[in-house]
């Protein structure tokens, strides 16, 4: 098989796995991927799973590819916080809460860190829409800042709460108090109840 017939067939899947391959060509040699990384034809996500290049230049695709490259899982966390514009940051790693094993992964499309919860806590995200009609699974601003408060328990005294400068405007207009208060219900933990009323007075909520 020569690498044009094999990018025809490949190229609008964005993300494909080494399955995925084989179950269209169950006799494809692997060897080629491995010619075609070192080429440049195409790039490793991680094991197994692959994309090609021209996605680098396409909006929201290093995005996309952290649902895809370890499922279940959501973007959220740091990276959530920031896209909502909560936090100040530019976030390097795309932060992401999985139920499988924490792991992280590094790329030519960025650097990937899966934070692992309970299968039960594997709620409150979104499918926001992207470029080219597809979607991606996304927190919604009240779990991600939940989920971070839930996994970084040094968020246990007001100096750490400030330290996350949380943009006050976005709190006391934006952020929906209910729905915030429902999901930490959930996640039935004394801990992230006393890290929410922390919260709460630190930024006069």
């Amino acid at each position: 098989m020569n690498f044009l017939e094999f990018k025809d067939r490949m190229f609008n899947l964005a993300c494909f796995n080494i399955y995925q391959v084989f179950a269209w060509q169950p006799d494809f040699d692997r060897n080629n991927i491995t010619r075609w990384v070192k080429k440049g034809y195409i790039v490793r996500l991680r094991q197994g799973y692959y994309a090609f290049p021209e996605y680098k230049g396409k909006p929201d695709y290093s995005l996309y590819f952290a649902n895809r490259i370890y499922k279940p899982s959501y973007i959220s966390l740091h990276t959530a916080l920031s896209f909502y514009g909560m936090i100040p940051e530019a976030v390097v790693q795309i932060t992401s809460v999985t139920s499988l094993k924490t792991i992280s992964f590094a790329n030519d499309f960025g650097e990937y860190s899966y934070n692992a919860v309970k299968g039960n806590l594997m709620f409150g995200y979104d499918l926001k829409p992207m470029f080219d009609n597809r979607t991606m699974q996304f927190a919604t601003p009240e779990k991600a800042l939940l989920d971070l408060l839930y996994l970084y328990s040094f968020y246990d005294n007001e100096q750490e709460m400030e330290e996350l400068r949380l943009d006050e405007d976005y709190l006391h207009d934006e952020l929906k108090i209910e729905r915030l208060m429902e999901y930490s219900l959930k996640f039935q933990s004394k801990a992230l109840d006393q890290r929410v009323k922390l919260l709460f007075r630190t930024y006069n909520l």
